[in-house]
Protein backbone atom coordinates (compact mmCIF):
# COMPACT_ATOMS: atom_id res chain seq x y z
CA UNK A 1 0.00 0.00 0.00
CA UNK A 2 1.44 3.18 -0.78
CA UNK A 3 1.42 6.61 1.17
CA UNK A 4 -0.65 9.42 -0.69
CA UNK A 5 -1.53 12.90 0.53
CA UNK A 6 -4.88 13.07 1.80
CA UNK A 7 -5.63 16.72 1.67
CA UNK A 8 -8.32 16.49 -1.45
CA UNK A 9 -9.74 13.26 -0.43
CA UNK A 10 -10.86 14.79 3.13
CA UNK A 11 -11.98 17.91 0.87
CA UNK A 12 -14.24 15.66 -1.53
CA UNK A 13 -15.44 14.24 1.52
CA UNK A 14 -16.66 17.06 2.85
CA UNK A 15 -14.59 17.76 6.03
CA UNK A 16 -14.64 20.64 7.50
CA UNK A 17 -13.57 21.90 10.64
CA UNK A 18 -14.66 25.29 13.21
CA UNK A 19 -11.17 26.96 12.90
CA UNK A 20 -11.87 30.90 14.45
CA UNK A 21 -9.82 33.67 12.71
CA UNK A 22 -6.25 33.88 14.00
CA UNK A 23 -6.21 30.23 15.40
CA UNK A 24 -2.87 28.09 14.42
CA UNK A 25 -3.48 24.37 14.25
CA UNK A 26 -0.73 22.38 14.75
CA UNK A 27 -1.44 18.93 14.34
CA UNK A 28 -3.89 16.42 12.97
CA UNK A 29 -4.61 12.71 13.25
CA UNK A 30 -7.19 11.37 10.90
CA UNK A 31 -8.80 7.96 11.13
CA UNK A 32 -10.39 6.70 7.92
CA UNK A 33 -12.66 3.74 6.90
CA UNK A 34 -11.82 2.09 4.30
CA UNK A 35 -13.79 -0.16 1.70
CA UNK A 36 -11.65 -2.21 -0.07
CA UNK A 37 -11.44 -3.47 -3.73
CA UNK A 38 -12.89 -6.87 -2.64
CA UNK A 39 -15.48 -5.35 -0.14
CA UNK A 40 -13.91 -5.49 3.17
CA UNK A 41 -13.87 -2.89 4.97
CA UNK A 42 -10.99 -1.50 7.26
CA UNK A 43 -9.80 1.51 9.46
CA UNK A 44 -6.39 3.65 8.62
CA UNK A 45 -5.01 6.55 9.86
CA UNK A 46 -2.67 9.68 8.96
CA UNK A 47 -1.65 11.95 11.07
CA UNK A 48 0.89 15.24 10.73
CA UNK A 49 4.53 15.26 10.24
CA UNK A 50 5.94 15.51 13.88
CA UNK A 51 3.00 14.48 15.82
CA UNK A 52 4.16 12.51 18.41
CA UNK A 53 2.57 9.43 19.60
CA UNK A 54 1.76 10.86 23.57
CA UNK A 55 -0.18 13.96 21.72
CA UNK A 56 -1.87 11.65 19.58
CA UNK A 57 -3.13 9.57 22.29
CA UNK A 58 -3.98 12.36 23.93
CA UNK A 59 -6.39 13.60 20.50
CA UNK A 60 -7.60 10.27 20.14
CA UNK A 61 -8.49 9.81 24.30
CA UNK A 62 -10.21 14.08 24.23
CA UNK A 63 -11.61 13.38 20.60
CA UNK A 64 -13.44 9.69 22.23
CA UNK A 65 -14.47 11.75 25.24
CA UNK A 66 -16.07 14.69 23.00
CA UNK A 67 -17.85 12.36 20.56
CA UNK A 68 -19.37 10.49 23.49
CA UNK A 69 -20.97 13.82 25.28
CA UNK A 70 -18.80 13.76 28.31
CA UNK A 71 -16.87 16.56 27.66
CA UNK A 72 -18.31 20.41 28.45
CA UNK A 73 -16.51 23.46 27.95
CA UNK A 74 -15.85 25.71 31.19
CA UNK A 75 -17.58 28.88 30.52
CA UNK A 76 -14.92 31.72 30.53
CA UNK A 77 -14.11 33.72 33.70
CA UNK A 78 -16.52 37.13 34.09
CA UNK A 79 -13.34 38.73 35.87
Amino acid sequence: MASQKIGQLLDTLGVEAHIDEGDLPTDAFVILKVVKADGTVSLSSARSEGLDWITRLGMVTAAQQIENGGYYEAAPDDT
